[in-house]
């Protein structure tokens, strides 16, 4: 090995590393992986910066933007009304909500499809009885299985297509994925609606996560205070500061029938007023014995406190790369500045109450919020947190879904009939849905994944490096000395594999820009289709079905479901074994090797 080979290899094997880890955000990791190729020399300074320009990045862009801006036509509302309705068995409950998970993602970034039809699960579970758990895996992955059909359905999908583009001047086209990610996604749709929710442990199957949270009124005290007490005269802020090293916390005050939020954090106490306090009952105890308080019970009716129609009750998911990962509700002054109260949080199926001024955000993580209705509604905006509860459709705007669907399906025809570049249509698309003003200035720039962009921007450099230093014909030797005997068709089935199995541990879009160099040398070298092996790069870095780390969608469904990490092997594996068999037929089917 030349010493640039063995510098960049050095630099991809930390980065992954780093990745696996999960210690530090994956696009500082790709940017600084990006800095440090440079600073050895095997990126040229004069082309550090060329990865955020390239057609892929701004193609995401532009997918994720019109996502947002169907989403906001009520456009894709008008095709979840149909899940609701179809409930009636565990089965076709599963095919309703992964079969248009699936169709929604082949067209908007899957991560908005699941953030559409997340609500409509829980809900559509709740008026059938049915465990959330039994759905929400099998929606994941139907949602990531639909992105496997179009160009567009998925980053890896797009990278490719790119770096097609830069081999041959003549990128992949938007349905060009069609003929191999539709029957990967039909055969694996049907799979989890059939099989697949049989396969989880019955433990699992009977949980019902988001219950586990509503039962707060069990952690709900009224208390009164009488003359004397010493928070009479002191603002309703002052109570946790009086009381440091108790798990309790106000949420609301009554006087004189009314009721004063603990988020109206400055007004003064006095004798008379009741309290509402959460807290373990222990807690409870604590904060009467040293606050010289009166225990009320329940003659005011905390349910009505709680959750009126001027309060709401509200439940909510922490995504990936919301601005409340690794912050506390102190660091985020959820109380001061947004006005609500944190009640309670649930991680992975297990409730936490108390305590939580402390507590440190995880995606995933479900939050018991509570505050008055507008208030939280836009904390939720502004923090980038995502409703459990059902949400309005918008079935009084089909005269703005159908233009906005038009535009959509323009760019989409344009590029298809090689009018224009794709990148060049959906930017285009996505201009036009900002001036109709189907999506605003400030929530444009919400939409966008900025995180996915700079990993983007910052690997495709990096995996330049991996060809220009000669290292992915390293690689590809390796493994054809490996397998020296074996067949092109066995060679394509290890490339889907080993990509597939990078992809549950690392992102996918990162995987895809390492592996496709490899897999372009391979087929060189064995003087075969460079499409059938970019294809099964293309399958293999969107099916991430081992693991809650592997996909976005994955961790989002595993705190409502409350999912452990060993449970999404039961159902992943024998799915990556099916979509190993169908996308290695399909492909030497469609591109003979």
């Amino acid at each position: 090995m030349t010493t640039p080979q063995i510098l960049i290899c050095a630099i991809v094997l930390i980065v992954t590393v780093l990745f696996i880890w999960g210690r530090w955000r994956y696009d500082l990791v790709a940017f600084g992986g990006l800095m440090a190729a440079t600073a050895v020399g095997v990126i040229p300074t004069s082309q550090t910066f060329d990865g955020f320009s390239h057609p892929a990045v701004i193609t995401v862009l532009a997918v994720l933007v019109i996502s947002r801006s169907l989403s906001n036509s009520g456009a894709v509302d008008m095709v979840t009304q149909l899940v609701v309705k179809a409930s009636g068995s565990p089965w076709l409950h599963i095919t309703a909500l992964a079969g248009v998970a699936a169709i929604l993602s082949a067209f908007m970034n899957n991560v908005a499809a699941l953030a559409l039809l997340l609500p409509v699960a829980i809900q559509s579970c709740a008026k059938s009885g049915r465990s959330p758990a039994l759905v929400l895996m099998p929606l994941s992955f139907g949602s990531i299985l639909g992105g496997l059909a179009t160009m567009i359905g998925t980053p890896p999908n797009v990278i490719i297509a790119s770096y097609r583009g830069s081999l041959t001047g003549e990128p992949f086209g938007m349905f060009e994925f069609t003929p191999v990610g539709a029957p990967i996604a039909i055969v694996g749709v049907a799979f989890v609606a059939l099989i697949g929710w049989r396969l989880l442990p019955a433990s699992v199957r009977d949980k019902n996560a988001p219950a586990d949270l509503i039962a707060i009124v069990d952690y709900l005290t009224e208390v009164e205070v009488p003359e004397g007490s010493d928070l009479a005269g002191t603002p309703v802020h002052e109570f946790d500061d009086k009381l440091p090293d108790t798990d309790a916390q106000c949420i609301a005050l009554i006087r004189d029938g009314r009721r004063l939020l603990s988020s109206a954090r400055y007004i003064r106490i006095r004798a008379g007023d009741v309290l509402l306090i959460e807290s373990s009952p222990e807690g409870i105890a604590e904060v009467v014995a040293k606050l010289n308080l009166t225990l009320v019970g329940e003659k005011l009716g905390i349910a009505e406190t709680v959750d009126t129609e001027d309060i709401a009750l509200i439940e909510a998911i922490v995504p990936p790369g919301s601005r409340m990962e690794g912050h506390t509700p102190s660091s985020l002054r959820l109380g001061s500045h947004h006005g609500i109260n944190l009640l309670a949080v649930s991680r992975q199926g297990r409730p936490t109450r108390g305590r939580l001024r402390s507590f440190r955000f995880h995606a995933g993580d479900i939050l018991l919020m509570q505050g008055e209705r507008e208030q939280v509604a836009a904390a939720m905006t502004s923090l980038g947190c995502l409703p459990l509860a059902e949400r309005a459709m918008s079935l009084g705007q089909k005269h703005r879904a159908l233009p906005a669907v038009g535009i959509f399906v323009s760019a989409i025809a344009a590029s298809a009939f090689g009018l224009a570049p794709i990148t060049l249509t959906f930017s285009i698309a996505m201009l036009a849905m900002v001036l109709m003003r189907y999506i605003r200035l400030r929530e444009l720039y919400d939409a966008i994944d900025w995180p996915v962009l700079v990993l983007l921007g910052a690997m495709i450099p990096v995996g330049g490096a991996l060809e220009s230093t000669g290292t992915t014909v390293l690689i590809a030797n390796g493994i054809m000395t490996l397998l020296a005997d074996a067949s092109p068709i066995i060679l394509l089935a290890v490339v889907l594999i080993v990509t597939m199995t990078l992809s549950d541990i690392m992102n996918n879009a990162a995987t895809a820009i390492v592996m496709a160099p490899i897999a372009v040398s391979i087929a060189v070298a064995l003087d075969v289709s460079t499409d059938a092996f970019l294809m099964a790069v293309a399958v293999g870095a969107s099916c991430a079905f081992l693991t809650p780390i592997g996909h976005q969608n994955n961790t989002l469904i595993m705190g409502p479901g409350g999912y452990r990490f060993g449970d999404y092997w039961r159902m992943g594996l024998p799915l990556e074994i099916l979509v190993t068999v169908v996308a290695v037929f399909m492909i030497s089917l469609i591109w003979p090797l």
